[in-house]
Formats: structure tokens, sequence, C-alpha cells
């Protein structure tokens, strides 16, 4: 899905990762000690940063992405990737010795996914990358999610909160940051089951967007249902073009409703193909 932002709309800058992702399709997941057989392996581009920096760029917003790829040849590909998709990668930074941030991804024949993720050039990301946070405005949307160290994404969220920016905080692998940085998040975003472990943690966000797979999503008192997918695919990326494309029509000025119901509409579309991302401009896959 591609729609235009309005002229006076803000940036969405995403502070996040990047990977190269390995995937497996399988009949079914293996038990413990069990071998299977999969298809040919396939390399993709993913990592929750990416993906959501290509959702949003997709949706019609001016989008820049955060973050650290190794010093090879996957890193400087997925930089000319998202600079194909318009997505400005001069903030991601190149990172001597590392490799790229690297997930093995099994997708079984329902279309559901187990992923792996070796962090690479990810956990290199430090507090002096978020210079490029500077020149925030209240217009923008900041997007993070949890694949970075946790500090760094704690002092992001703080400094684009306190530059005015709107926060999209996606706590995504789950854990417990740092306290006041959650209150900062207008919405913090949660699937169902990172939604019982931030009640099991005891933290209660002012602003809670709980998405709820096939049955929709839940943003405080406001319910949006879901869309009836036929034919599911691969699921891998459906929860990143929810938030890349919220945070899209957040800052394009659209109220909490149209902007759930258009990453809700992007989130159909995507368990629709395989991989997280679409094909880039003008690329076969």
């Amino acid at each position: 899905m591609s729609t235009s932002t309005r002229g006076n709309a803000g940036r969405v800058v995403v502070l996040g990762s990047v990977n190269l992702d390995l995937h497996l399709q399988v009949e079914r997941h293996p038990r413990g000690g069990e071998t299977l057989l999969a298809a040919d392996l396939e390399r993709r581009f993913g990592g929750k940063g990416g993906n959501q920096a290509v959702a949003a760029a997709h949706a019609g917003a001016t989008t820049s992405v955060v973050g650290a790829v190794g010093d090879d040849e996957p890193g400087r590909e997925y930089r000319r990737r998202l600079g194909a998709f318009g997505v400005d990668a001069g903030a991601l930074r190149e990172v001597p010795g590392a490799p790229t941030g690297t997930a093995v991804i099994c997708v079984d024949a329902d279309g559901e996914n187990t992923i792996v993720v070796a962090p690479g050039a990810n956990h290199r990301v430090s507090t002096e990358d978020l210079v490029a946070l500077d020149g925030l405005t209240e217009r923008d949307v900041l997007l993070a999610q949890l694949e970075l160290p946790l500090d760094v994404v704690a002092e992001g969220v703080r400094r684009a909160a306190a530059a005015g920016a709107r926060v999209v905080l996606n706590l995504a692998p789950f854990a417990v940051l740092e306290p006041g940085v959650l209150e900062l998040a207008d919405p913090v975003v949660v699937n169902e089951h990172e939604a019982e472990q931030l009640r099991a943690a005891g933290a209660e966000p002012p602003s809670l967007l709980v998405t709820l797979g096939a049955a929709g999503s839940r943003w405080d008192g406001l319910e949006v249902p879901g869309q009836r997918v036929e034919h599911v695919v691969d699921t891998t990326g459906a929860g990143d073009s929810f938030c890349g494309v919220l945070a899209a029509r957040l800052a394009a000025g659209d109220d909490r409703r149209a902007a759930v119901e258009a990453a809700t509409t992007a989130a159909a579309l995507t368990v629709q193909h395989e991989g997280a991302q679409p094909a880039a401009p003008g690329a076969a896959g």
C-alpha cells in the first residue's frame, strides 16, 4: 500500500535494527532435538528497524533510519535497498569489523514463524549515534523498537520527547525499560503476548496499543477490527508493517482511528506475501 502524506506532514525517524534474514520454509516447526528438512534457503532483508522504515516510506512518509550495519556487502546492499525505497540511510553507521545483523526465520505451512537473531552491528549502536535525532520537532515521530541496546533506545526516547516529537515505542522483543520511558510514548505498541509480559512487570503505560492478530487492535478505549485474509502466506512482517504505517499516518496528522485503520490494512496485505518487506522498486525481489 502506498498513500501520500500531507504537505505539512512531519517526518518519521526510525531508531532500530537492520538484519539480513535467512528464511527457511518448513512443514512444521521442529521439536527439541529434532532435525527437519526445509525448502531452499532464501536470503531477504529484515530487522524491525529496516522493516518499519520501509513500511513508513511505502506509506508516503519522509523517513530516515538511525542504526548500524557491518562493513560487509550485506550492510552496503541494505543501505542501497533503503535508498531505493526513499529512506534516508545517512545515519545508518557502518561499523568496522562487525557483521551486519542476521536473523534465521523458520516459517511453517500455516505461515507462523520462529526467529533467532544474531544482532551483530545492531548492538554496536551507541548514544553517540543519537546526534541524528537533533532537529526533531513536534511534527515528527520517532519510531523505536527493542533490538538495539536498551539504554540507547531509552535515551533516544527521552531526547525525542524533550524535542516535542511524538514517540511510538514498539516493545518487541519484550524487555523492561528504565522507569519513566514508557510514559513518554504515545503509544506503546505490543502484541497480546507482550501485553501479558507488560502486566506481569507491573507496567501501565498511559497510552497502550495492543495488536490482536486477526481480531484487530485496541488502543485504550478505541477498538479497530482486523481485516479478513483468505490465505496467510507469512506473518513475519505484519507487526512491523503495522508500526511503520501507524507512525507514517500519525506524522501525517491522522487521528487515532484513521491511523490504526491504515496500519491494519498494511498488516493484512503484508501477511499475503513472503518476507517482511515488499520488493524494492524496480527489483525482482
